[in-house]
């Protein structure tokens, strides 16, 4: 008996141990989900690729796993049947993050808890969102003004938009810079003003700290300014 326990206790501790341990644990709950899919997904030489998948049915939570080697951006993508795919970015890192949203707003409704890198992202895009709201004020405008064949006002206007626009990029510019130290620093500056001036990423690349430079997106953010150069 009792080696048939010593052996039960080597089995079970062979089987714990030959688990998968997962760098990234992604959890949480889809209010009003009933049938579906939901994927943990992300960029790989350009292609977005699934690295996990859930088929829900009738239990909206989930738990969702991934191995990582640096922090970067994931997506969680639901695809259910009469209903256009949407997805959920968010920057992960090590350990645990957590997404509670609703099937009704998937995307707008996300409430995500995880990673310093996703704060930082949150503290952006919330500056962002004031810019975008101009930016469609500015739309209506000019939609006005042509309308009424208003020369001046269309003149005026394309002054706002152009001021706007600097004031957008010199924004991301100086979050990166005052946050050289989060791999959100690059991945802004290589998602929000690729089409910037030159010199303008390059500050950017050259505030970094060594550990960033180093980076998925520091490495992405420097092949790209060399290419751009080459052009």
């Amino acid at each position: 008996m009792r080696n048939l326990i010593t052996i039960i206790i080597a089995l079970l501790i062979v089987s714990c141990s030959s688990e998968k341990q997962y760098d990234l644990t992604v959890k949480g709950q889809v209010k009003g989900l009933k049938k579906g899919t939901l994927y943990l997904q992300k960029v790989k030489d350009s292609t977005l690729i699934s690295v996990d998948s859930l088929i829900v049915n009738g239990d909206p939570t989930f738990e969702l796993h991934s191995d990582l080697e640096t922090p970067e951006v994931f997506y969680l993508h639901l695809n259910k049947t009469n209903s256009d795919d949407k997805k959920i970015a968010f920057f992960a890192d090590k350990g645990i993050t957590e997404i509670n949203t609703t099937l009704k707003d998937f995307v707008f409704d996300a409430d995500i808890k995880g990673s310093k890198q996703q704060e930082k992202l949150d503290e952006y895009k919330k500056v962002m969102s004031r810019f975008n709201d101009r930016s469609l004020e500015l739309i209506k405008e000019e939609f006005e003004a042509k309308t009424n064949r208003d020369s001046i006002a269309i003149a005026e206007n394309q002054k706002a938009y152009e001021s706007l626009l600097k004031g957008k990029y010199l924004y991301t510019v100086n979050f990166a810079i005052n946050n050289k130290d989060s791999e959100v620093a690059p991945y802004v500056a290589l998602t929000e003003i690729y089409d910037a001036k030159i010199k303008w990423l390059d500050t950017i690349n050259n505030a970094l700290n060594p550990e960033i430079k180093s980076s998925k997106y520091g490495l992405m953010l420097d092949e790209f300014i060399k290419d751009r150069k080459s052009e």
